[in-house]
């Protein structure tokens, strides 16, 4: 989410790839600053811009939104930060997708009384990850797409596409590089990308954009945060 040094080196292969990820994150507290890299504070702001953001989006009171609010998708869910603060109070049902168990362990205790509306807790990457046809109202991927590499990147965009019930949506959140350039960090093994990198990726996939907006309310010490919905 903030700026550092970052090294433009590719990695060796895919296996490498996951690999050093995976062994990144589970080195990581099974916490919210956990999961926010030390920066616990921007939660309350980041899940307010969510909300926003859906509320036109969804069937809420007299809001326009097409989309049902039956089932949602966590990916990259982590201990189930957004699960419990955004996604169970919109949604009937939610599943999580997270790589590492054990941060879906401390999820049931950290999500709490609402926990029995978490209908699956799905241990796997996402590149290895596809979602049930046409079964989800909306599939949500904050701070884990830069993960993928572009190919796999592309394909499980297109999956999510088909994971889609009827008027469904997938929201793609994540930080933006100022440069055009991708750069890959190798110290948690993720390609930090640029809006452009993302709605070129978009179309490459063949979906469709929905709403594009920035995050607003941002600590201006960290990079610039877009939310893309598509379908």
């Amino acid at each position: 989410m903030t700026e550092s040094s970052k090294e433009n080196e590719l990695p060796v292969n895919e296996d490498k790839f996951y690999g050093d990820a995976k062994q990144f994150w589970g080195k990581m507290p099974s916490t919210v600053d956990g999961m926010l890299g030390g920066y616990e504070t921007v939660s309350p702001k980041d899940v307010a811009g969510s909300k926003s953001f859906l509320r036109s989006l969804l069937k809420i009171g007299k809001s326009r939104g097409k989309t049902n609010r039956k089932r949602a998708l966590d990916c990259g869910a982590g201990i189930g930060r957004i699960t419990k603060r955004l996604l169970l109070p919109l949604f009937d049902t939610v599943d999580m997708v997270e790589l590492q168990q054990s941060f879906l362990d401390t999820a049931k205790e950290f999500i709490g009384a609402q926990v029995n509306r978490v209908d699956r807790f799905i241990c796997s990457g996402l590149q290895d990850f596809v979602p049930d046809v046409g079964h989800y109202d909306l599939i949500w991927c904050q701070w884990v797409l830069c993960h993928l590499t572009e190919e796999h990147l592309i394909t499980f965009l297109q999956n999510c596409q088909k994971g889609l019930a009827p008027d469904g949506i997938i929201v793609i959140k994540e930080n933006v590089s100022l440069s055009s350039e991708t750069k890959f960090d190798q110290n948690d093994s993720s390609f930090f990308r640029s809006k452009e990198d993302y709605v070129d990726i978009i179309h490459k996939a063949g979906l469709n954009f929905v709403k594009v907006q920035k995050q607003t309310n941002w600590p201006k010490h960290l990079y610039p945060m877009y939310m893309f919905a598509v379908r």
